[in-house]
């Protein structure tokens, strides 16, 4: 069971790994003092209270993947996203996740 769940995360991880690396739109939904203690590189910045006002920054993006510190705030990102229409969000966790795959 364990060897089961393993590869289940394992190929999600190795799925999430491709679109971050290719041509993804990074944003880390926290705040901008949490943001600047340490993010992904190359991530934009567009704290979760911000996201309504900044609809147009995602526009035209092909694949947008959105992270927080746990994933609960990028959880609520991925959802305004797609209630204003947006089809390619993916909620990628943490930061701290997103930088381990960009620097695999």
């Amino acid at each position: 069971m364990f060897e089961f769940l393993k590869n289940i995360f394992s190929s999600n991880n190795d799925a999430l790994k491709k679109i971050v690396n290719e041509d993804a739109f990074l944003v880390d939904v926290r705040s901008q003092g949490e943001y600047l203690s340490g993010h992904a590189k190359g991530s934009a910045n567009i704290p979760l209270d911000q996201i309504k006002s900044q609809i147009a920054k995602f526009k035209g993006k092909n694949n947008i993947v959105v992270f927080c510190r746990s994933g609960m705030r990028s959880s609520q990102a991925k959802s305004i996203l797609e209630q204003n229409g947006f089809t390619n969000v993916i909620n990628g966790g943490t930061w701290n996740k997103i930088d381990q795959l960009l620097n695999k």
